[in-house]
């Protein structure tokens, strides 16, 4: 059997949810008309002044954007029994219905424009550098649900991203779609990449090289540029370079070991087998390349694998 105390405790619950404890007010007042957020159609919000007396009851879904949905007094009061079986259904008075909508705001110029860069930085761009997005023409603030938007991509240029670009989009609030547009934006992608600081000289080893890090707009950069911290101690620079030119990869090349016709050994083995001979090399190239050399009693040409300055490994 339950104890006096048990009792006592579930019929002060009872008058706390029901309004009548605490010195609640002695009735609820239904309100005409009530805005709500995606989350749903809670209790509290169709009350006037509501206190703390008032039960977290989730009544219904909330209504669709743009849609507006309309509850009788008893029909409230029904959907909340269903939650709490308890809920006193004396203490109503206010409007004999309830208008609902979809509480909403405007999406500014700046909001669409993060919501724009986070879309085309995750599609897009990824982690080459950092987008900054602009519209090139002012925005109209639109309506959208006081929720949190997830903007689409729908349309970008064939060519991929440019310094100007059309862009469609729509933007969704959770499974609703809010609308679609297309908005002109200018973009500029920042990174920091190697900048020569003074002039570079054809054949200077990258080392040696005046090069510092300078923040630049890449977007419509489609090739690599060199990375500092990987290259090859001996790599050089195959082609001049003026001051303030970014370094792309393309601009470095190996040092050659071995230069145009210079006389080398090539080597064939096979197995214990064994031949060497004296060869011209007909090509430069740097340790590990392979390059063509020429026999020079027979004429016939070769090709062969530089092993170090003197030696060329002769591959059939």
């Amino acid at each position: 059997m339950r104890s006096f105390k048990t009792k006592l405790i579930e019929v002060a619950l009872i008058l706390f949810l029901t309004g009548r404890a605490f010195g609640a007010p002695d009735a609820w007042q239904l309100l005409p008309a009530a805005a709500v957020d995606g989350s749903g159609v809670f209790l509290g919000q169709l009350l006037n002044n509501p206190t703390s007396t008032v039960p977290l009851l989730l009544l219904a879904p909330a209504p669709r954007w743009g849609q507006t949905n309309i509850f009788t007094r008893q029909q409230v009061i029904e959907l909340g029994r269903r939650q709490f079986p308890a809920l006193d259904t004396t203490n109503w008075a206010g409007s004999a219905q309830i208008s609902l909508t979809r509480r909403s705001r405007q999406l500014l110029d700046f909001q669409l424009t993060e919501l724009l860069s986070a879309a085309l930085q995750r599609e897009y761009t990824r982690q080459r550098g950092e987008l900054d997005v602009r519209l090139s023409r002012p925005w109209t603030p639109v309506e959208t649900p006081d929720d949190e938007l997830d903007l689409r991509l729908t349309e970008l240029p064939t060519e991929g991203l440019l310094p100007n670009s059309m862009i469609g989009f729509e933007l969704w609030a959770g499974k609703e779609s809010v609308g679609s547009w297309r908005v002109e934006v200018q973009s500029k992608l920042w990174r920091e990449v190697p900048v020569a600081r003074s002039p570079l000289i054809r054949g200077q080893l990258l080392r040696d090289a005046d090069i510092a890090m300078e923040r630049r707009d890449v977007l419509t950069h489609h090739e690599a540029f060199i990375n500092l911290s990987t290259a090859d101690p001996t790599a050089e620079l195959c082609e001049n370079i003026p001051p303030g030119q970014a370094v792309l990869q393309h601009y470095l090349r190996l040092r050659p070991i071995i230069r145009r016709g210079q006389i080398v050994d090539a080597v064939y083995q096979d197995g214990t087998l064994r031949i060497s001979l004296k060869v011209e090399t007909l090509e430069e190239g740097a340790a590990g390349q392979i390059v063509r050399v020429r026999n020079p009693r027979t004429h016939h040409d070769l090709y062969g694998r530089i092993e170090n300055e003197d030696t060329i490994l002769i591959t059939l």
